[in-house]
């Protein structure tokens, strides 16, 4: 059945890794290959580079199933040949069937993968989505139309809060559109910008509170236009260019924050919008680092708190530091060593183990929305509660064009949302944000005299 699926890319595999189970499996494989035509294939299982990994690689096993190298019950592979072999070592181990060997060159060959992450011309490819304009309009044309609408109504907002804008000024912002525009165009971000306006104005009409935009993107008009933003960057000199830089291509990357009890509604919205298998989360690794490789190996070697924690504390206090800079600034180390065996031993496996992988987390705002599934650009993983998680780290999904957005979860934004429905409850008084001025002499007065507490 397999190789009626499968065809010429159906390969038996053949292990000699010293493991009972294989030595019982392999006569039946060769039996099989010569019955069914399928071919034979050495391979090696490897867990770990070389023969002298193998006790941190148990150390390793040990500290994510929380157990102990004394403890009988944890998982063991069951032999020490689970390292990377040599093409000598493994023609020596596989003598009988030579074949097997030179399948394995056969099989690179095959799985030659290359990420297209540039056009003919030399652009970068982004995998955004398509977003659904009104009356089969152009991404350009519904872009420049919500924009220059968004930007009348602000006017008239600004009016209500006494900031109103003179006949005068006004050009000077149609002007500034009209440059940003073209500049969101010609990077071909026209669609970036509509997905972003679109989630953010989905939340604020839900009554879901959304921060006033930070970093580089409140520069933007096209973004306090389109209500991604909420402050005005002309009186307030903030430059477009930090934003969006044509001589500079890369991605623009609003920081959006959203009230920390309702982020999840919006990442709900944008799920259902784009479709399950277009939307995912992103991947993080936690990384032993030097204290916590110390305190990881010291729990599996047995040792207790006080014993581990002695040596924890002579680590010197720098950031990013590392174990062979740490034995280099701190010589009390190397005389415990010296005095213990044990601590030598820890200090060994915490050196071969620090930098390595501990754990999978999921980065606390990332959101990747791509054009059709996911899975043709990148493998994907299940998080601990469900989530559809992208297995490349933010860094390596964005090098092979996948785009993220990030919905920070704000309890400042929380706060604000009680704060206005308290108002509201105890002296039946409506307060929206929208209305507060930022040049109020009462609250300058306030923050002058630095009574700011809670604030």
């Amino acid at each position: 059945r397999l190789h009626k699926i499968f065809g010429d890319r159906l390969y038996l595999e053949m292990c000699r890794t010293g493991l009972p189970e294989w030595q019982q499996l392999n006569p039946f494989l060769l039996e099989a290959s010569k019955i069914t035509g399928v071919p034979v294939v050495a391979s090696n299982d490897v867990h770990y580079m070389s023969p002298d990994d193998q006790l941190a690689q148990e150390v390793l096993i040990c500290i994510g199933t929380n157990k102990t190298l004394s403890d009988e019950s944890r998982f063991k592979l069951g032999s020490s040949e689970f390292y990377f072999k040599s093409p000598e070592q493994m023609k020596k181990l596989f003598h009988d069937v030579p074949e097997a060997i030179a399948r394995t060159l056969e099989i690179a060959e095959r799985c030659d993968v290359k990420f297209k992450v540039k056009d003919e011309t030399g652009k970068p490819i982004y995998h955004l989505p398509t977003f659904p304009t009104e009356g089969g309009a152009s991404l350009k044309e519904d872009i420049a139309r919500k924009a220059l609408k968004g930007l009348d109504e602000r006017f008239s907002e600004a009016k209500i809060r006494n900031e109103s804008i003179s006949e005068e000024r006004k050009p000077d912002y149609y002007k500034r559109l009209e440059f940003e525009l073209d500049v969101i165009d010609r990077m071909g971000f026209n669609g970036y910008f509509l997905i972003v306006q679109d989630f953010i104005n989905w939340a604020k009409s839900h009554d879901i509170p959304v921060g006033p935009g930070r970093g580089s993107g409140a520069g933007s008009l096209v973004a306090y236009s389109l209500r991604i933003t909420d402050l005005d960057p002309l009186p307030n000199f903030l430059l477009f260019e930090r934003f969006l830089n044509p001589e500079r291509i890369s991605m623009p990357d609003f920081d959006i924050d959203f009230c920390q009890d309702r982020r999840q509604e919006v990442i709900q919205y944008v799920t259902e919008k784009y479709g399950q298998e277009s939307v995912s989360q992103i991947i993080t690794y936690g990384k032993l680092q030097a204290r916590a490789a110390i305190k990881d190996v010291g729990r599996v070697l047995g040792m207790t708190f006080p014993e581990v924690d002695a040596v924890t504390k002579l680590v010197p206090e720098k950031l990013g530091i590392n174990l062979k800079e740490a034995l280099e600034m701190e010589p009390r180390i190397r005389e415990m060593m010296d005095m213990n065996p044990t601590v030598n031993t820890l200090m060994d496996l915490a050196q071969r183990v620090e930098g390595m992988v501990r754990h999978a987390g999921i980065h606390a705002a990332g959101v990747i929305i791509a054009d059709g599934q996911l899975v043709r650009h990148a493998p994907l993983y299940r998080g601990a509660d469900g989530e559809q998680v992208v297995q490349y780290d933010m860094k390596h999904a964005e090098k092979i064009g996948l785009i993220k957005f990030d919905f920070l979860g704000l309890k400042t934004l929380t706060h604000i949302n009680h704060a206005i429905k308290l108002i509201k409850k105890n002296r039946n008084i409506e307060v929206s944000t929208k209305q507060i001025p930022l040049n109020d002499t009462k609250v300058f007065e306030m923050m002058s005299r630095g009574d700011t507490a809670g604030i």
